[in-house]
């Protein structure tokens, strides 16, 4: 057994099973779909289509109700339409793939040896949530490969491209804007030891943050987001800030929820404070994740999943579909 597991961590085998692994499970979803009463694809996936199918006709992704993203994400799944109905479901198992290569990959810079590197991504590769979640057709593993690729650039010196993948990730999905404060942290010129008065101290520290490098990956990944955002805006005008952004700052989910705030906003939910207090369970959210990026900024992969943890658990919605 022990050989087998070694076997199969080694890196082209452990890659090239976690695709096949995914690849068969597409296949059997397909037929699950087309011969079961009980569907194997995430509902969500219809969305995506249905979105994609409106975008091929000349129309807005957002005539489709309940598709609340980019309307990037529906560009990229037209293939869907002219092609196959099962290409958004690769596109997302490779990104899945692509994310435990990344990991690899991060690993790697960090100093550990190749076969450490592999028994860890496998912790992911061959994890059935991730297996279960990409090949259902859930659109989440894109994120992943985004963010792990912003962690990789960021590791290895790439600081341009690191602050591209950055500005997208954002586009794609607003929650990986937590990670900008310890990207920034991490970037900071550091003062050594200089003590004194409190207020030149607190000049120091506004001092640290106008450096070069935070500068090129503030302005660069800034121009991505906002030329992206401007395209769809222009495109599609209000409806698209609204459902891709808006809506999460005011969604409210009462029903199948999972978050601590749960049971406080199902009882509010007709009162006059409904309002003000799902803006006010943002409040522990903000301090936790400025704690966490402050503690942990020189270890930016942790710092990021910390606050990745945060959001999740501490969110006024959270069902029990995240991850």
């Amino acid at each position: 057994m022990e050989t087998f597991l070694s076997k199969l961590t080694e890196k082209r085998v452990l890659f090239t099973s976690s695709l096949v692994v995914r690849l068969v499970l597409v296949a059997y979803g397909d037929y699950q779909d087309r011969n079961m009463a009980v569907k194997y694809t995430d509902i969500d996936y219809q969305v995506f289509t249905d979105a994609a199918r409106f975008v091929t006709q000349g129309e807005s992704p957002y005539s489709r109700s309940t598709y609340r993203y980019t309307p990037l994400l529906a560009w990229l799944l037209t293939p869907n339409i002219y092609l196959s109905l099962l290409f958004g479901k690769i596109l997302f198992i490779v990104c899945d793939v692509l994310s435990g290569v990344l990991i690899h990959k991060i690993l790697r810079l960090r100093g550990l040896s190749c076969k450490a590197a592999g028994q860890i991504s496998s912790l992911w590769l061959l994890n059935p949530l991730p297996v279960g979640v990409s090949s259902r057709g859930n659109a989440e593993s894109i994120l992943a490969a985004l963010v792990l690729g912003v962690l990789l650039c960021k590791e290895a010196g790439h600081l341009v491209w690191a602050a591209v993948l950055y500005g997208l990730s954002v586009h794609m999905k607003i929650y990986p804007i937590t990670f900008g404060l310890p990207i920034a942290l991490s970037l900071r010129t550091l003062q050594e030891g200089k003590g004194g008065r409190a207020w030149k101290t607190s000049v120091a520290f506004i001092r640290s943050f106008l450096n070069r490098e935070l500068l090129i990956f503030t302005s660069v990944a800034g121009g991505v987001f906002l030329l992206l955002t401007a395209l769809f805006y222009f495109t599609y005008g209000w409806e698209f800030l609204h459902e891709t952004y808006l809506y999460h700052l005011t969604r409210r989910d009462i029903r199948h929820n999972f978050s601590p705030y749960f049971y406080m906003l199902y009882l509010t939910a007709d009162g006059r404070w409904s309002f003000g207090l799902g803006l006010a369970a943002f409040l522990p959210q903000l301090v936790l994740l400025m704690a966490a990026s402050w503690a942990f900024h020189r270890d930016l992969a942790f710092a990021c999943f910390l606050n990745t943890a945060v959001f999740v658990s501490f969110n006024k919605v959270c069902t029990s579909q995240v991850r």
